[in-house]
């Protein structure tokens, strides 16, 4: 994974329905506007839904290079030729996802105390995630906002630390500064109804940090 700060578009097709929202076209949008990377979360769809929107965003992300995750499913990230899958506390292993997916994809962990932090260290995980850094009503993860401690906690310790959980533009220099390398944002794409510029303005501050 990139080195330099990125951010990580989560296209969450709970969000995308609630706001009259194509998740194919925010998709588009948001590697038009220079993510590289970026995630399907659909927890509330069937197989089938899945597996058609994760072949249709893999087949967006196709001419700008960029990589696709899917959340939670390492068997549609397998069958759709996505980059990778993520996982939670309470998914598949990281290690019984690797064996899905194969040791080129990246596999993701989401992480929210310390303890888990260290365990997710010994794994083959590609990142580790943690949240939620605010306070967020995009997805109840039963933890209460961790703050930006918890990131420098992990950060530097091996592997990619991916900062989720209430990251706006306006928060990214102090999220970056605590130690996150990728910035998971959600709600915030959709800020002034233009994900694109929204994603190219993130692109920008990212780059021009010190």
């Amino acid at each position: 994974m990139s080195p330099e700060p990125f951010i990580y578009p989560l296209i969450d097709t709970a969000v995308c329905r609630n706001g009259g929202i194509d998740p194919v076209a925010l998709a588009q949008a948001c590697f038009r506007g220079g993510a590289r990377i970026a995630q399907i979360r659909a927890k509330d769809d069937s197989s089938a839904a899945l597996l058609s929107l994760a072949d249709l965003i893999v087949a967006a992300a196709r001419p700008t290079g960029g990589r696709v995750i899917v959340n939670d499913r390492a068997d549609i990230s397998m069958m759709s030729g996505a980059g990778g899958v993520h996982v939670g506390q309470e998914d598949l292993p990281v290690e019984a996802a690797r064996d899905l997916v194969g040791t080129a994809a990246i596999v993701g962990l989401s992480t929210h105390t310390r303890e888990q932090v260290d365990q997710a260290l010994t794994t083959s995980a590609s990142y580790i995630a943690i949240g939620p850094i605010f306070g967020t009503t995009t997805k109840d993860t039963g933890y209460s906002a961790r703050g930006l401690e918890l990131i420098g906690y992990a950060a530097g310790r091996g592997k990619p630390v991916v900062a989720i959980g209430g990251i706006t533009l306006e928060r990214a220099a102090q999220v970056v500064a605590a130690g996150a390398s990728g910035l998971a944002v959600i709600t915030d794409l959709l800020t002034g109804g233009d994900p694109e510029r929204r994603v190219r303005e993130f692109v920008q501050t990212l780059r021009e940090l010190p």
